[in-house]
């Protein structure tokens, strides 16, 4: 059981970590567009993300893909404006519900591309090959993506009930901010 605590709290705070906060960002625009009453196909995307990048943590971590880093790095931002542009295009537009069987998949595709993002940092914490450690951990960066959530959704419904932002608008202004944060890390990650 101490294992248990060891790997999930790993987990939780590697996502958490403020020098790190690229997963977080991705969660953030990945959340934007929805509110409380859409909880289920929040926790699906949610939840469908830590798939994703649990699939890639277990595909590094036993040496079926090798993915270069710098590659990685430079790919994770791209996910994360790709997912902030698809709010900016989209928000306001009753036609999203139609996109969703897209998004779900794409979600998943990026929860990869996060995963091997996180493979090198799983490797240097598990001096073994355990199947249960990583799953530990994955439950540990879930727990942390719904505390994300969560707190985006509380703000959420504060700035549009009692600031009266309108939806589009709270959308627009979320995907922009997280647009200009990103932007740096795509400077800074930019392999070509």
């Amino acid at each position: 059981m101490t294992d248990f605590w060891l790997y999930f709290k790993l987990g939780l705070e590697h996502v958490l970590d403020w020098q790190a906060y690229d997963h977080v960002l991705f969660i953030i625009v990945l959340c934007a567009a929805y509110n409380f009453n859409a909880w289920r196909k929040l926790l699906i995307l949610v939840t469908l993300f830590t798939v994703g990048h649990t699939v890639s943590l277990l595909l590094a971590n036993y040496g079926v893909v090798s993915v270069s880093s710098s590659w990685i790095e430079f790919l994770i931002p791209i996910t994360i404006l790709v997912t902030a542009l698809f709010n900016l295009f989209t928000a306001g537009k009753e036609k999203r519900a139609e996109k969703l069987g897209l998004f779900y998949i794409t979600t998943l595709f990026f929860g990869l591309i996060h995963g091997f993002g996180f493979a090198g940092y799983f490797k240097m914490i598990s001096s073994d090959n355990d199947v249960l450690h990583l799953l530990e951990f994955a439950l540990g960066i879930e727990a942390a993506q719904l505390i994300v959530v969560v707190l985006v959704l509380i703000l959420a419904f504060i700035v549009q009930t009692i600031f009266r932002f309108n939806k589009r608008d709270w959308v627009l202004v979320i995907s922009s901010i997280v647009i200009g944060l990103v932007i740096p890390m795509l400077v800074e990650n930019w392999i070509f």
